[in-house]
């Protein structure tokens, strides 16, 4: 959703791009007129991605590695723009471990630090892995999923994401034509892993808190968890003017060249001058 993030923080003085990944919505805001864009990201392979994309702007692009629950940067800035969840670059690297489609180390992490979706799958209780594959993944049948895994697990480690989409098609089963049976436990455990959720509603405070009057905070979302909490944080923050009365969705066109936005919902909202 480059064209409305941009239509929103064009021409913006300082931006805060808390999820920068490969330097796609931050090279569109620097060509835009946006004097400088600081670039976070936990993912260092990301940094460096964008580091190079964006390399031909020199000083009006900033990249920084952290995680967007603490930003290490001083405000006030006129715009924050969050772009959630895994980036193709992430779901496209085999080793980085997060697709069901690519054999690949079962890790999920974001970053280089923390236990990894292996560790997780290994060594969780069943009752917890049930959990984080309903609450996280949305999975109604969660309870045979956990029961699965750790079935499979006690004749040896998980290792890989293939075993472990194999392990959740065989308690689930496959429809044809449908979405693969392991892609909400997939989603489940890489939330899980990289704390996601919990990140983003620490997060947004302190986004608002580093907003100048009048800076602009704009989130892109991909599944309902994300969204709720975006939802209902925009709402309830006296600091702001809601923008989006109900979320922007992508184009048809942008739907038709990228699949994976189709679930993309883009909400926005305005820092009001007496919050000051």
């Amino acid at each position: 959703m480059v064209a409305e993030v941009t239509e929103l923080l064009a021409d913006r003085r300082v931006v805060l791009d808390l999820t920068v990944g490969a330097g796609g919505h931050a090279e569109a805001l620097l060509q835009a007129g946006v004097g400088r864009v600081i670039g976070l990201d936990r993912d260092p392979e990301a940094l460096r991605a964008a580091s190079e994309r964006l390399a031909r702007f020199g000083a009006r692009f900033v990249p920084v590695r952290a995680r967007f629950s603490r930003p290490p940067v001083a405000g006030p800035v006129d715009g924050v723009l969050y772009d959630l969840g895994v980036s193709s670059m992430q779901l496209e690297r085999p080793e980085r471990g997060f697709s069901y489609r690519l054999p690949g180390p079962l890790d999920m992490r974001m970053g280089p630090e923390g236990p990894s979706a292996m560790e997780l799958v290994n060594e969780a209780p069943e009752d917890e892995l049930a959990r984080i594959i309903a609450q996280y993944g949305e999975e109604p049948r969660a309870r045979r999923v956990a029961a699965a895994i750790v079935r499979a697990r006690s004749r040896g480690p998980i290792r890989t994401t293939e075993e472990l989409a194999r392990i959740v098609a065989g308690a689930l089963g496959a429809r044809r034509g449908g979405p693969h049976p392991a892609r909400r436990t997939f989603q489940a455990l890489r939330i899980a892993v990289n704390r996601e959720l919990e990140e983003l509603a620490e997060s947004l405070p302190r986004a608002v808190a580093l907003l100048a009057p009048g800076g602009r905070l704009v989130v892109i979302a991909y599944h309902s968890l994300e969204d709720r909490i975006v939802k209902r944080f925009l709402l309830g923050e006296p600091a702001l003017r809601v923008l989006t009365r109900k979320p922007r969705r992508p184009s048809t066109e942008e739907r038709t060249r990228n699949p994976r936005a189709r679930s993309a919902k883009l909400r926005a909202a305005e820092k009001l001058a007496e919050a000051a």
